[in-house]
């Protein structure tokens, strides 16, 4: 007989919220080294100033027109923070301590970040909450710099990684503590059940330009979110059309975080979604970790 990851009590805040916290689900010692190898992809891949990519996400869309960006489906790529450049355009620190976040193939093409992301008891997670055949679509490491780490707007994952019918799931990872004063996320318990505002995705088929389809150019409500401060450790569920931002690190300490964006293969992924993977490339479940 088939034993479940989550309880009763966390299914209910699931359905009920949108979202459960999990605190303790990684111990201390896999983050670390999940932290220490990101470190080192970073000093290894960052680009120089000269070639640099910027991501945002606090409304502009800067980074959404560049092929660097729009080809890292199935890569593991740099994206610098808006603020790491002075009103002349050099960084104001190292490279490496300039980024952003790493994304978006790390759960598939590094041995570290695979070993994190592929296991039996994520893959209980997503099968109590429903993903019949999960698939692990897309990576990020978000370093949350200090003073630097920049705001993520309201949004929900379904916007940028649209199947039919809704299917993502986000598993977010706190590498170091979460707080209110280092940019911890927010959400809108309930949220999920409004109806998504926008989709994002290419202007066709693999086309190098992307576009933001509009349904409710209102924004999604303030009133009644909550932070999400969590300990090293901690897995945050996030249903895919949950709205959820963090706000910018200011403190003098970093914020990094792990996510894992999971899809249900039964459901079909447009082939004007922003993120594309290449046929050598699969997506592959929690339990498989390929090599």
């Amino acid at each position: 007989m088939s034993t479940r990851t989550l309880s009763d009590a966390q299914l209910c805040s699931f359905e009920r919220d949108g979202f459960v916290v999990m605190p303790d689900f990684v111990d201390s010692a896999a983050c670390i080294g999940l932290r220490e190898r990101a470190m080192a992809l970073a000093v290894e891949l960052t680009p120089s100033a000269d070639e640099a990519t910027v991501f945002t996400a606090d409304g502009s869309s800067q980074h959404a027109q560049d092929q660097f960006f729009l080809e890292s489906g199935d890569k593991i790529r740099c994206f610098f923070e808006k603020d790491a450049f002075d009103e002349h355009g050099r960084l104001r620190d190292k490279a490496h301590l300039s980024l952003n976040k790493l994304g978006h193939a790390m759960h598939d093409l590094d041995p570290v970040f695979r070993r994190f992301s592929h296991n039996d008891r994520l893959a209980g997670v997503a099968a109590d909450l429903g993903l019949g055949d999960p698939r692990l679509l897309q990576s990020m490491y978000i370093f949350k710099q200090p003073h630097i780490g920049g705001e993520v707007t309201c949004h929900t994952d379904h916007t940028f990684l649209w199947t039919e019918p809704q299917s993502v799931i986000g598993f977010w990872f706190a590498i170091d503590d979460a707080t209110v004063e280092n940019g911890c996320m927010w959400a809108l318990p309930g949220g999920h059940r409004l109806p998504v505002r926008s989709r994002f995705r290419r202007v066709g088929p693999d086309a190098p330009t992307t576009t933001t389809d509009v349904y409710d150019a209102n924004p999604y409500p303030s009133e009644g979110i909550v932070p999400i401060e969590a300990k090293r450790g901690t897995l945050v569920v996030l249903h895919g059309t949950l709205p959820h931002l963090s706000g910018p690190n200011r403190s003098d300490v970093p914020r990094h975080a792990y996510t894992v964006h999971a899809i249900d293969g039964a459901a079909r992924y447009p082939r004007d979604n922003w993120l594309l993977r290449s046929a050598a490339l699969p997506l592959a479940g929690f339990e498989v970790a390929p090599t």
